[in-house]
């Protein structure tokens, strides 16, 4: 089934108001930009955004913080970003802080149909208020519920017109799990070939879990914390 569409614009038709998006990606490697980018051209509000970041002022979910367009963020990891800062302290956004590998397990959960978990991260801080504790091996433990989004946006290094996706290095980070988890997952990459070009053993996303793939342009690969030597 050949799941390509001619640009971002087309893949995030279906996207309303008031929905729920996971966004792959952590700091600014893995980054659906062009997607983002539809996104805040496109000015649906409301949004309810689960990113293990909140990218930063002038990039990535950033952009759609700047733009109002989101409600409540779920992530792990939020510094770096003083639009997101304001937001937050001056309660226009609401916020739900989770422990890194729980995001990931919650996303990756939910992908894979299982509706809840035990893990000790959190015990003993505020992520645990409310959450009900049992105890494994002498441990207590938090149960976790599964993570869902409308839409699923990834990015990918290559893909095929068939959806399957091979990740780059480090980019893979969140993008797998949460391609699993959206009803509808978009794919953007870097490099679109035709079916049979990609070695199966090197698929990390296959592509029964993509609904529409676009090739992308214009990525700009930032480093989040450029350090260099004094000269």
């Amino acid at each position: 089934m050949n799941k390509v569409v001619a640009n971002a614009e087309e893949a995030i038709k279906g996207i309303e108001d008031g929905m729920t998006l996971m966004l792959g990606g952590f700091g600014l490697c893995g980054i659906p930009e062009n997607t983002i980018a539809a996104l805040v051209k496109k000015g649906v509000k409301n949004l309810t955004c689960i990113s293990n970041n909140a990218g930063v002022d002038d990039f990535g979910i950033g952009l759609m913080l700047q733009h109002r367009q989101v409600k409540k963020m779920i992530s792990s990891y939020v510094g770096e970003n003083a639009e997101f800062e304001r937001q937050l302290l001056s309660g226009e956004l609401e916020v739900e802080l989770i422990p890194q590998g729980t995001l990931a397990e919650r996303c990756r959960a939910g992908g894979a149909g299982i509706p809840a978990f035990f893990t000790p991260a959190g015990y003993g801080t505020e992520v645990a208020d409310g959450k009900e504790v049992r105890w494994f091996n002498g441990k207590p433990h938090l149960l976790e519920h599964a993570l869902y989004a409308d839409f699923s946006i990834v990015k990918a290094w290559k893909g095929d017109t068939n959806g399957n996706l091979i990740f780059k290095g480090t980019a893979r980070n969140f993008n797998p799990m949460m391609a699993a988890a959206g009803k509808i997952c978009i794919a953007e990459v870097e490099e679109l070939v035709e079916p049979g070009e990609l070695d199966p053993n090197y698929i990390h996303v296959p592509g029964i879990y993509v609904k529409r793939i676009f090739q992308g342009s214009g990525y700009e690969k930032r480093i989040e914390q450029r350090t260099v030597r004094k000269s």
